[in-house]
């Protein structure tokens, strides 16, 4: 299915070797700090439901999920085995890499959310996972985006490298809207101030963005 969302220029990488390659070895690390994992998680609180089935999407080692909320079904899905192995929180999960395949190995209406943490940024077929997303998801469930200014620059594609915050979020919110399927997308923009002294030592806070969207029905 062809993807119109970006150009051929806006989908290259700096390394354009096959992904499985740069992912091959795992990074069992946290890439955001404290306070977005936190945030993260107040935002799954908010729009996750008991019993939920959920699926996370590139994921690795850990899923940011309340650990009070007992939720259903678990899936997860990300490059690197050994880290989704390490995910406590999975009781499934399937290595894939979306963009040689986009499509995903999943019945439809299979779930409530699919989320994607820290991870959109390397998606060169936005369109086509989404509306594969769109596709698992259930009449009313919800996908929620998240990511923060890191990433590996190497993988991570034109358009995202060369846009600031706000025009990453434009962008995801360009995502959901090439798939019919969703409503309107909500954007979160957070970007703690961090006093001039602060900012001349270094360690300012990761700042949070975010859009989630629910499927029509």
């Amino acid at each position: 299915m062809p993807d119109f969302v970006l150009t051929e220029k806006e989908r290259t990488q700096q390394d354009d070797r096959p992904d499985r390659t740069f992912y091959r070895e795992p990074r069992l690390v946290q890439h955001v700090d404290e306070q977005f994992r936190e945030r993260l998680t107040d935002l799954y609180r908010e729009h996750l439901g008991a019993g939920d089935d959920v699926l996370d999407l590139m994921s690795s080692w850990v899923s940011h999920l309340p650990d009070e909320l007992g939720l259903g079904r678990v899936a997860g899905h990300g490059m690197n085995e050994e880290e989704l192995a390490a995910n406590d929180r999975l009781a499934e999960y399937f290595v894939q890499d979306l963009n040689e395949t986009p499509g995903l190995p999943l019945e439809t209406g299979a779930f409530d959310a699919v989320l994607c943490a820290v991870s959109v940024q390397y998606l060169r077929h936005p369109g086509q996972v989404f509306a594969e997303v769109a596709r698992v998801l259930r009449p009313g469930g919800i996908l929620i985006v998240s990511f923060s200014n890191r990433m590996f620059a190497q993988k991570a594609i034109r358009a995202w490298r060369t846009a600031s915050g706000p025009g990453r979020l434009q962008l995801v919110e360009r995502y959901f809207e090439s798939v019919e399927a969703f409503q309107k997308p909500t954007t979160v923009s957070e970007n703690p101030f961090v006093p001039p002294t602060r900012r001349f030592m270094g360690g300012a806070p990761d700042p949070f963005y975010a859009a989630h969207a629910r499927t029509q029905g």
